[in-house]
């Protein structure tokens, strides 16, 4: 048996277990556009993070501000206020150090 044929024989046998039925994005049109805008030598790592939900580290920092931000505007009460804004502060220096240390990677 050729590796082709033994090859759609196991994915006709995992089809038939249902191992396909609730795949993430099924039905769904495959947009393949971010995957194009990057550098061709840097899709294959780009394309391996983004399957296994990496995010950046500055990235999850903005929506940490974003999120607090958020919550500092709804907030009424000054103690609270205060303990939002100090988580604020120090989200936002923690950004600045992982925006400076891309920086200075980029240099050297």
């Amino acid at each position: 048996m050729s590796l082709g044929k033994l090859i759609d024989k196991q994915i006709e046998e995992a089809i038939e277990r249902g191992e396909f039925d609730n795949l993430e994005g099924a039905g769904k049109p495959i947009d393949l556009d971010s995957y194009f805008a990057a550098p061709p030598d840097m899709r294959m790592g780009y394309s391996v993070l983004k399957s296994n939900k990496f995010v950046p580290e500055e990235i999850d920092r903005l929506k940490e501000i974003g999120q607090l931000k958020e919550k500092l505007a709804a907030c009424n009460d000054e103690t609270e206020r205060a303990k939002i804004n100090k988580t604020l502060n120090e989200k936002q220096l923690a950004l600045s150090i992982i925006l400076e240390r891309n920086k200075l990677r980029k240099r050297y």
